[in-house]
């Protein structure tokens, strides 16, 4: 009797031990009418690395440098097309066809990855908004949504958490997720984000910031700081700006949050940042500045928007002086004037469509996207972090993707020779025995080759530089793509691209538009370099981060980069005229701060961030010094202590001391900086007392199991 009890109790107790990881334990593949359904749920995949294909799977190759080029909206069919025209059908690009290829370097690699989404937009998160910009209280946390968009996509590489599309480096709950330029600066690599658009645009936005939505370019959404939106006869941020629909209030830096896209550029301080999207610096921050005057103010090198000379000019690029270099007021103009597909002729066949240069393209002056790839990585490897370590590089061919929306064949294939000729610039400067080279796309897009025209599809016929023909088909919109006031399809000769290269310009016909949408297949990845194979077979675009993060040496996992913030500090100060501020140094495992300042001895909190949501709060300068403004008025009562408590929201590391009493650290307070503050109070973060949960768990599992394993040796000592 006494054996089975004890025998009884052991197996209860591991059961207890299965329930218990049961927790933690993806759901098992489950019937679905006679489908198996053998993919993880939302849950699952919005955790940070939840939707990996070969998670573990990471080898011993190190890379001193990595560079990503990313052809936005570049499926197989756009490849092929532009390859088609502007070599043959049997030729080849020297650069992107290179990448992956066998000899090209030691190792290499090529596969495809899976690119769903977790959301087609905001309101399918927790940080769904009304019109207004305001939290409108959605309850929905993810939804597997089969086509992404760049924002999403991006977010999933840059820092390998799966999101909703429209999310910029947040995950469904809102959450910042640390990216790749983030994470390198910490491990002390010099940093570098190129791209043919707007530089607040998803693709490169996801190496600079964290947004709930896209469109937060700027304080005041997407505006360009000068026009009279409202028409009342006068400039007014306030009235004549388009935050509240382009950003969760909650998130502007007004509202107490971290600040837009733009405005957290200047937080992530990488060395070099190259694209447009001039006119949106010239939006106003809270202190009445606009951004490019902040931008200078904070150290930058900067270059607006049409001075391709000042960009020649530029010798060198580090955090003392970073380059902020945009050279236009929005996307840059294309290699190629726009082609316009339209219904079924016959004469499109007879005379097939060729491509003529576009005047405007910045590349005639010496500033196409090669020039870019070239200039970064020379300034990269002379900063003195890319001599020391190296240095991380993202490189985008934008209009891939938004010529493909506006149906404009020969806009994505120029775009498409340009990113071709951008690779091969680099591969001309690095070697593929220290630097891993990754080429791929953000998502499909609707271009497809097809036999012959079709009666049901908009289509373009090119002429192929070996005589042949391709007949492209867009699909995926029925109306005309460029249309004038009475709704007419602007044909070739009627239509030239806007200063911007937006073939969907409303500078020239008010009615023209981009109809055509994203599809959902799977892409090509391929790499050259150390680590290059791990793209081989099916990945997902999160199994990138990893790639690249274990290449570089990054901190990948959320455990591992928590202890990025074990050696924050804050110091309290007084500025020459008397204002009292925190300054927060080495919170380099976190984006967001939130802090307190307590009277210690009525216990009444002074002042504090606000803390409403995820993207409230204080914003890190990465790597940097981070300011934290008290209250104006806030002036310590002479003999009163206080308490200061500053946490970082991703690590949970906290500082937390008493002033203005002695701190007890090793610089004595009333030491002055540089600038004429003086440092009132010290301290580093306080040490935790006790395990976290995770490892309470793993403890209590590891007693269960000896217990269970004690009882059933001790009986059976006592029954033989």
């Amino acid at each position: 009797m006494e054996m089975k009890k004890v025998a009884k109790c052991a197996i209860a107790a591991l059961t207890s031990v299965a329930a218990l990881t049961a927790f933690a334990a993806p759901a098992l593949a489950a019937d679905n009418n006679g489908y198996d359904l053998n993919g993880k749920g939302v849950d699952a995949l919005s955790q940070h690395g939840g939707a990996q294909r070969i998670a573990g799977v990471y080898g011993n190759a190190k890379a001193r440098n990595v560079i990503l080029f990313i052809g936005d909206g570049m499926g197989d069919s756009e490849i092929t097309v532009a390859r088609n025209y502007l070599h043959g059908v049997n030729g080849h690009f020297d650069g992107l066809d290179k990448i992956g290829q066998p000899g090209a370097a030691k190792e290499t690699g090529t596969g495809q990855y899976t690119t769903f989404s977790l959301g087609n937009n905001s309101n399918d998160s927790l940080m769904a908004k009304d019109k207004k910009g305001n939290l409108a209280g959605s309850k929905t946390a993810g939804v597997i949504t089969p086509v992404t968009d760049s924002s999403a996509s991006g977010s999933g590489w840059s820092t390998g958490t799966k999101t909703y599309n429209n999310a910029v480096d947040v995950d469904v709950k809102g959450n910042p997720q640390l990216n790749l330029i983030e994470l390198a600066k910490a491990a002390g690599y010099a940093t570098g984000n190129v791209t043919t658009s707007e530089i607040q645009d998803a693709t490169p936005a996801v190496l600079e910031s964290h947004s709930t939505e896209r469109a937060c370019y700027g304080p005041q959404g997407k505006w360009d700081g000068k026009t009279d939106t409202n028409g009342d006869g006068k400039i007014d941020p306030a009235t004549d700006g388009n935050q509240g629909k382009n950003c969760l209030a909650d998130q502007l830096k007004v509202n107490g949050g971290i600040g837009s896209i733009s405005e957290q550029l200047l937080d992530t301080r990488a060395d070099v940042t190259i694209g447009g999207g001039s006119k949106y610096f010239n939006q106003f921050g809270l202190d009445g500045k606009t951004l490019w005057d902040q931008a200078k103010e904070r150290g930058f090198q900067t270059v607006q928007s049409g001075d391709v000379d000042g960009f020649k000019a530029l010798k060198e690029a580090n955090q003392d002086k970073p380059v902020l270099a945009l050279l236009g007021d929005g996307n840059l103009p294309t290699k190629f004037n726009p082609s316009v597909a339209t219904k079924y002729s016959a004469d499109k066949d007879a005379n097939p469509t060729v491509c003529t240069p576009n005047k405007e393209w910045l590349g005639n002056k010496g500033a196409s996207l090669a020039d870019f790839t070239d200039k970064a990585i020379t300034l990269l490897e002379n900063e003195q972090k890319g001599k020391d370590k190296g240095y991380f590089l993202q490189v985008e061919g934008a209009s891939i993707d938004k010529q493909d929306h506006n149906a404009n064949a020969c806009g994505q294939i120029g775009e498409t020779d340009d990113l071709d000729r951008a690779i091969s610039a680099a591969l001309a400067k690095v070697d593929l025995n220290n630097t891993l080279i990754i080429v791929t796309a953000d998502h499909a897009h609707t271009s497809q080759i097809v036999e012959a025209q079709p009666y049901y599809a908009l289509s373009t016929v090119l002429r192929n530089a070996d005589g042949s023909k391709t007949t492209i088909s867009y699909g995926t919109s029925d109306s005309p793509v460029y249309q004038d006031e009475n709704g007419d399809a602007i044909d070739n000769d009627e239509y030239t691209q806007g200063e911007n290269g937006d073939a969907n310009t409303a500078e020239k016909f008010d009615g023209a538009m981009g109809n055509m949408s994203h599809t959902g297949t799977q892409l090509r990845i391929a790499a050259s370099g150390p680590g290059a194979s791990r793209v081989d077979g099916l990945t997902d675009q999160t199994d990138n981060f990893y790639t690249i993060a274990n290449a570089l040496g990054l901190a990948a996992d959320t455990d591992t980069q928590k202890t990025l913030s074990e050696n924050a500090k804050v110091a309290v100060k007084k500025s020459k005229d008397g204002k009292y501020f925190a300054e927060a140094t080495g919170f380099n495992g976190d984006a967001v701060l939130s802090y307190k300042l307590i009277d210690t001895a009525s216990k009444k909190v002074v002042a504090q961030s606000v803390d409403k949501t995820p993207v409230s709060g204080v914003r890190v300068a990465t790597t940097g010094t981070t300011t934290i403004a008290f209250p104006a008025d806030f002036t310590p009562a002479e003999g009163a202590n206080y308490t200061i408590e500053v946490t970082g929201r991703q690590s949970g590391k906290t500082v937390k001391y008493d002033f203005i009493r002695q701190s007890g650290t090793s610089e004595k307070p009333g030491k002055t900086d540089e600038r004429g503050n003086e440092t009132i109070a010290q301290g580093g973060v306080n040490k935790p007392l006790g395990n976290t949960g995770s490892v309470v768990l793993g403890m209590a599992l590891v007693a269960i199991v000896l217990l269970a394993g004690g009882m059933l040796v001790k009986t059976a000592k006592k029954r033989f």
